[in-house]
């Protein structure tokens, strides 16, 4: 097995503590560790050394070079969605065809990394090999929900022909659905072995060549160009950015070529200021919710909220008394959070010590 993490991203949803110059993957949003460094730990004990590689943006590539010395660098010339990155590193790793290539993004949380590791070597030995009379499956993992969201897109099995494999509930998969309306989430949350889609892939590298093959144009752009970083620049002026999912995912799930492994294993995907209050609060941040407000914008805060807002170069957290005030620039407003204050804080420290360094 091999594994691929995806690393990137535009740096707005977490603004201004995520910026386009160092977006979430490479921030370290819960210790002293980025997001990306973390991962990378996560799964070395599943895979042999120079066995890691991240697909990345050229301009983050040398964030991953400096945070993960370690792991095997492919360069993209420009983001262009999940689809293509992993088209990529199909086409320039040279592994057999019947090897098991994982797939993870950069900046998840995963709170009990042990039962991740059991997961993900269930889903790459019993699952990506072949389950369900499914000879080549494409496996994608997803999240046990624990309320209705209508945060993340969602994964319909066929429960009827579920089973249990080494300790793993696994499903053929009917079907994604994009992330619903409220009621929608409702009526989902409710639905047997429904899982939210955490991004997180497991198949054969030929697997997934043959279904990048037949769904899309990816492979026949980028593998003829790949060795040539003018090759594949020009390749992917061609490409339209589209993500696995869209492109590969459900058209298989429609031809019966997907499985699905279900895991709770304390998972955030740390999209948001919600979910990072959530993460820093322990799972437990007291229902604070923060989102990011542009400059200009006027607000309604009450005592026990705080902003975050750029003052001389440098991240702030700040108490407001109370009242309407106008945003002088773009910030977060945390709701409800003052008891997260502390943590808010030694987080501003660590990215403020991050930007320090040369």
């Amino acid at each position: 097995m091999y594994a691929v993490i995806l690393a990137g991203g535009g740096g707005t949803r977490l603004w201004p503590l995520s910026r386009p110059e160092r977006p979430k993957p490479f921030l370290p949003l819960l210790g002293d560790e980025s997001l990306l460094q973390r991962t990378v730990q996560r799964i070395a004990p599943l895979v042999g050394e120079g066995d890691i590689y991240c697909v990345v943006d050229r301009r983050f590539g040398h964030l991953v070079s400096d945070q993960a010395r370690d792991v095997r660098v492919i360069v993209e010339p420009s983001g262009k969605n999940t689809a293509a990155a992993i088209a990529l590193a199909t086409a320039v790793i040279d592994r057999p065809e019947d090897e098991v290539m994982l797939v993870l993004p950069a900046d998840h949380w995963i709170e009990r990394e042990d039962s991740f590791r059991d997961v993900i070597d269930v889903a790459t030995t019993r699952l990506a090999t072949g389950a369900f009379e499914i000879e080549e499956p494409l496996v994608t993992l997803g999240v046990r929900p624990d309320q209705p969201s209508s945060d993340y897109g969602y994964l319909v099995p066929d429960t009827m022909h579920g089973a249990t494999i080494a300790g793993l509930r696994a499903y053929p998969l009917l079907a994604f659905e994009e992330k619903p309306v409220d009621a929608r989430a409702r009526e989902l949350f409710n639905s047997p072995g429904i899982a939210w889609n955490a991004g997180m892939f497991a198949w054969r590298r030929g697997a997934i060549r043959a279904a990048l093959e037949k769904y899309t144009p990816l492979m026949m752009l980028i593998e003829p160009a790949a060795g040539s970083e003018l090759a594949i620049a020009a390749a992917y002026d061609r490409i339209t950015p589209i993500s696995i999912d869209h492109a590969v995912m459900e058209g298989a799930a429609d031809d019966h070529r997907v499985v699905m492994g279900s895991m709770d294993v304390g998972w955030s995907d740390m999209g948001s200021w919600s979910a990072l209050l959530s993460a820093l609060g322990g799972g437990n941040g007291g229902g604070a919710t923060g989102r990011v407000v542009q400059s200009g914008e006027t607000i309604d805060v009450e005592p026990d909220d705080l902003v975050v807002r750029p003052v001389d170069s440098r991240l702030v957290a700040e108490a407001p008394a109370g009242g309407t005030i106008v945003a002088d620039a773009v910030w977060a407003h945390l709701a409800g959070a003052r008891h997260l204050e502390p943590e808010i804080r030694a987080l501003l420290d660590r990215v403020a010590h991050l930007e320090d360094r040369p």
